[in-house]
């Protein structure tokens, strides 16, 4: 009988355990990723034409699918963020319903983005740049809690953006603008780790975001959550419980924006 109520004692101690090993809330902060130069992350002018005229007079609708890669953004501290170009800001803490989900508002705060090669026109080459445009959307993001080490997220991404065109090999290097909308569907389910094992960005950060190369409004840190990093409970194919480059695209009509987790590691 003392053995059963031993047995029992320790059960109900896993559990316990268990369910206090897990915050009940991810806290708002910052989600930092990185952009490949490798094509995946792209502009396709075919979906909305530059129209004709635009580089110089007499030029064609520009329609060409445009790569970018990646510019790491200026901060005022170059090794905090090491080479993130993107940031999304999770504006709320998320609290767990008894389900183990929670919702969160989300904005993108600063983006860096250029292209892989200088376009090809008529008009000559040009050099094209992406930057936020103005206040930005926001969102909302879902969190699954799979376990006490994570699970996954999901969520629609909105941005205001400004693509600039830079003539290259010219004494004029007076750039050309446009506005685009970018509305990014709600993506399927990503990971997401709980911070205890990662890299961890205290205080605030103040980071460049408009794209004139100052750094101008302080950001939080990443908190407790990681996103791009899966949980080390029957997720296949990890290493030492971080798969170290998961990589999340984002889909709109013409764009697609896939990054990576910029400070994950191995533990």
């Amino acid at each position: 009988m003392r053995v059963r109520s031993l047995g029992i004692m320790l059960l109900i101690s896993g559990f316990a355990t268990s369910a206090f090993a897990a915050d009940r809330a991810i806290q708002n902060g910052i989600d930092v990723w990185s952009t490949a130069g490798d094509g995946s992350t792209f502009v396709d002018f075919a979906q909305t034409p530059i129209p004709a005229g635009f580089f110089c007079a007499g030029s064609a609708p520009f329609t060409a699918k445009v790569a970018f890669q990646g510019v790491p953004l200026v901060t005022d501290n170059h090794k905090v963020l090491r080479d993130t170009d993107t940031i999304v800001q999770r504006l709320d803490d998320a609290v767990f319903n008894k389900r183990g989900t929670a919702v969160t508002r989300t904005q993108v705060r600063a983006l860096s983005l250029r292209s892989v090669t200088p376009l090809e026109t008529r008009c000559g080459k040009f050099d094209a740049t992406v930057r936020l445009d103005g206040v930005q959307p926001i969102t909302q993001m879902v969190i699954h809690r799979e376990n006490e080490k994570g699970g996954t997220f999901s969520g629609p991404l909105w941005l205001n953006v400004k693509v600039s065109f830079t003539p290259v090999g010219r004494a004029s290097r007076e750039a050309l603008e446009i506005p685009l909308a970018v509305r990014f569907r709600d993506n399927i389910q990503y990971p997401w780790r709980a911070k205890s094992i990662a890299p961890e960005l205290t205080g605030f950060v103040r980071v460049d975001t408009d794209g004139d190369g100052v750094a101008d409004i302080y950001l939080p840190g990443t908190s407790n959550f990681f996103a791009g990093v899966l949980s080390t409970q029957g997720k296949p194919g990890t290493r030492g419980g971080l798969e170290k480059s998961y990589t999340t695209c984002h889909l709109s009509n013409g764009c697609q924006h896939c990054t990576t987790c910029a400070l994950c590691q191995e533990p």
